[in-house]
């Protein structure tokens, strides 16, 4: 029962809802016109953005709709929170299968390039033979690699751009190899790229077994705050009267300290179910590092 206060609050938000449905709905239907491509970086963020302001749509409305359902305030901010770190609480398992599919196309680029390089042909020949075999989400990478090769830069700046833009550990290892092999150019590599694609494979095989164990942990999680969430659904609509006490000032308080403890164990669980990627083994390549270089080799000595 809506208080006689709230009545017109209550329609126009309601009123907001609905609008906001459907022109969601419509934008779902209908898509949006394409935008001009952009730079790796840039589309990210482009990407981010557009997820977010979704998100916090969808966000606004049920916000709305849970004030208008129950005239408390507290609640209506907590699920609004909710819907949008829902992906964050519940996630993770897309990022530790991205890593993985990242890190099984590395093993099979660097076979792949063992075996190109056991052809005798140079690390500068190889590299681009390698293509054809690579990951799809490897190709792109190693085309601008070829291409900063193509403009005489130098091959171990050109890797270090390479593992910047795959950002993964296990790709630094494979990178360092390369590095060390453009500069110094001893024998050896094809061994050390064979030991390098094992120990992906392995590692492959022990993040597999880890990601089926966390998977019963996220679905821990997910069964967790369904059924809470549920349970005070339940209450709220069925049994009105043994939540009366939270239409109060000092009912909301308490309400919001319970969100809070709430809110503290679902944090904690998905910490728990959580990927954590490792750090890598390369510092960031600095642009300015190889100008630089340049310049100390032209000073005569």
């Amino acid at each position: 029962m809506i208080p006689p206060g709230l009545l017109e609050p209550a329609v126009l938000l309601a009123g907001a809802a609905i609008g906001g449905g459907l022109f969601l709905l419509a934008l779902a239907l209908y898509g949006r016109p394409p935008r001009p491509s952009a730079p790796d970086g840039a589309a990210r963020r482009m990407e981010l953005l557009r997820t977010l302001s979704t998100r916090t749509a969808v966000a606004v409305i049920t916000g709305a709709v849970v004030l208008v359902l129950t005239s408390w305030p507290v609640v209506a901010v907590g699920s609004a929170l909710l819907v949008i770190a829902w992906r964050g609480l519940t996630g993770g398992a897309a990022e530790e299968r991205g890593s993985m599919r990242r890190l099984e196309g590395l093993a099979a680029w660097t076979e792949s390039l063992r075996d190109t390089i056991a052809g005798a042909a140079g690390l500068e020949q190889a590299i681009p033979v390698s293509i054809r075999a690579a990951a799809p989400s490897l190709r792109p990478h190693l085309r601008a690699l070829v291409d900063r090769m193509h403009t005489r830069m130098a091959l171990s700046d050109a890797l270090r751009m390479f593992a910047d833009e795959l950002n993964d550990p296990s790709a630094d290892l494979v990178v360092a190899a390369l590095i060390l092999n453009s500069k110094l150019r001893g024998p050896g590599l094809r061994d050390v790229l064979s030991a390098l694609a094992l120990s992906a494979r392995e590692e492959l095989d022990m993040r597999r077994r880890v990601e089926a164990e966390r998977r019963a942990t996220r679905r821990s999680v997910q069964i967790v705050v369904g059924t809470a969430l549920a349970f005070a659904a339940f209450l709220v609509i069925f049994n009105r009267s043994y939540v009366e006490e939270y239409n109060s000032l000092l009912g909301q308080a308490v309400l919001f300290v319970v969100a809070a403890l709430f809110g503290a164990g679902f944090a904690w669980m998905r910490r728990l179910a959580r990927f954590d990627q490792p750090a890598r083994i390369l510092a960031p390549y600095r642009r300015a590092e190889a100008p630089a270089r340049q310049e100390e080799a032209e000073v005569p000595s």
